[in-house]
């Protein structure tokens, strides 16, 4: 594609055009939990018939009940996001509620949650002590928390843990950028970098709305010939990837996106997000995503700050891209050189790099290091721009001294390029050295054996044969595919790998289509 763009699903973006200043609270908040932790039945009793109808911010109260301290505890490693704790100091132990505060802050080190001490008995914990000693938020005497006090110290309490909650959780949403960030820019496929896009917003929203990451909806499109094709999708989009977003989605909201994406770059539709991008080199993007609904004004200015990094590292992704084109071409060039030299087929260049490939896949090999292989093989025969012409093309059998002769190209081919600090190249030096030995011992220009030659080499002795054997040469004909393949298998444990001839065999169908993708013209 000559460029992308991404598209977000609006029912994020409601709140970067209509943000309010009220407090949005994610689903897993529904209404605040308040724990009661107390061995007096009726205090519990009391508390929650005077809270009954209490309500802050249009959300309810829950109550979680605790009869003791070792209670507590059990309930509190199991709970999280409990807003108040109303506890008391006597139970079981005279300072049950003191060791319980402890607690709480240093081994769950649960520190939003505003605990507010009760006491029947101050003289055994003297508030001065007690507010100086432990992170506690409020201290009060039973007696003297009336109706109206309880009610404004709670009201004080949720104002207190709100905003703490909020500050933690846009906190570690600025964290999940910065590291998102930072990790942008070490991917240089767009692909794949169109994934791991998706990914990290998802994540971002997904936490925000606390719903598992697989269930948020989204996709990446870029820009190809005027229509956005999906390079990315989660949730109910997964199923359409490579799609022009137009089959997607239903007409309307295709049209708002198109319409928004000229004026806006960050924009709602209804309850999904868009982000459009267009870097200085035409690439042109969209991101969408589902159920934005949740977002408040601040993540939108994380958002803000993450797609600012998103287009770049698009944008360095692109360039990069490129310039792996670039040399990619290079490579391939020197590599038909060489073969042009000696008169041989210029696709056989790219077929046995793209059996490499293939192959390096199978055996188990990431994407990066079978992209390189790919590239390197294509270099196997380098060393024979150091042969003589003569020789290379004589139809006729080589004598032994031209034979000699012949096999320096591996050596020729290691020492024009060994000394190179690139990968791909120190690559093909391995390559170019290694792909004529044999496993039996017998090849040259060393007599390695086995795994002593390196799986580069082994590798590509099976892409440059099987190739080799099915084409025109100067001095044979191209043989019958049964012939082939009947050759390979007497050669398996002689002159290739036998764990690599058998996954040969095992995707045999794969190669052919290689094959017969990259046919030499009559």
């Amino acid at each position: 594609m000559a460029s992308n763009d991404i598209i977000i699903d609006s029912e994020y973006m409601d709140f970067f055009d209509d943000a309010t200043d009220d407090i949005v609270l994610e689903d897993r908040t529904k209404r605040w939990k308040i724990m009661i932790i107390d061995d007096d039945y009726e205090v519990h009793t009391i508390t929650k018939l005077v809270l009954s109808d209490f309500a802050f911010n249009n959300v309810s109260l829950e109550f979680i009940d605790a009869y003791s301290a070792k209670e507590a505890r059990e309930l509190l490693n199991k709970t999280q996001d409990i807003a108040i704790i109303l506890l008391d100091v006597v139970m079981e132990e005279e300072d049950s509620g003191l060791k319980l505060v402890r607690f709480i802050r240093e081994e769950v080190k649960n520190y939003e949650v505003r605990i507010i001490l009760r006491t029947g008995q101050p003289g055994q914990a003297p508030e001065k002590r007690v507010i100086v000693d432990y992170d506690i938020n409020d201290y009060k005497e039973k007696t003297e928390l009336t109706a109206q006090k309880l009610f404004t110290t709670i009201v004080a309490s949720l104002r207190a843990y709100e905003s703490i909650h909020l500050t933690n959780i846009n906190k570690k949403g600025l964290e999940k950028v910065i590291e998102a960030s930072s990790y942008l820019f070490e991917v240089q496929s767009i692909t794949k970098l169109s994934g791991i896009v998706l990914e990290q917003i998802n994540s971002m929203l997904c936490f925000y709305k606390n719903i598992p990451l697989k269930e948020q909806s989204s996709f990446v499109a870029f820009k190809n010939s005027g229509n956005y094709y999906i390079t990315a999708a989660s949730g109910n989009f997964v199923k359409n990837v490579n799609m022009d977003i137009r089959d997607v989605i239903n007409e309307s909201l295709y049209t708002t996106i198109i319409e928004g994406i000229i004026e806006k770059r960050i924009f709602t539709i209804g309850t999904n997000i868009v982000l459009h991008f267009k870097s200085v080199t035409d690439l042109e993007y969209v991101l969408f995503f589902e159920g934005a609904d949740e977002f408040r004004e601040f993540d939108k200015s994380l958002l803000e700050i993450f797609s600012h990094n998103i287009s770049n590292a698009f944008e360095n992704a692109a360039l990069n891209l490129k310039l792996q084109d670039t040399q990619k071409e290079i490579i391939y060039t020197l590599g038909e050189i060489a073969e042009a030299r000696s008169k041989e087929t210029g696709n056989h260049v790219k077929r046995v790099s793209e059996f490499t490939r293939l192959l390096a896949l199978k055996y188990g090999m990431t994407e990066t290091d079978a992209e390189t292989i790919s590239l390197a093989s294509a270099m196997h025969d380098i060393g024979k721009l150091g042969v003589p012409a003569s020789i290379l093309n004589k139809p006729g059998k080589l004598t032994e001294d031209e034979f000699e002769v012949i096999k320096t190209h591996t050596t020729i081919g290691y020492d024009m390029l060994k000394n190179s600090t690139k990968e791909i190249i120190r690559t093909a030096s391995i390559i170019a050295y290694h792909h004529h030995e044999k496993y039996n011992g017998k090849g040259y220009p060393n007599g390695l054996k086995g795994e002593e030659i390196h799986i580069y080499g082994r590798i590509t002795a099976i892409a440059d044969v099987f190739d080799a054997l099915g084409t025109i040469r100067v001095y044979k004909p191209a043989w019958e595919l049964d012939k082939i393949l009947e050759y390979f298998k007497t050669q398996r444990g002689e002159h290739f790998d036998p764990h690599l001839i058998d996954l040969f065999f095992e995707n045999i169908d794969e190669f052919l289509a290689i094959r017969d993708s990259f046919k030499d013209q009559t």
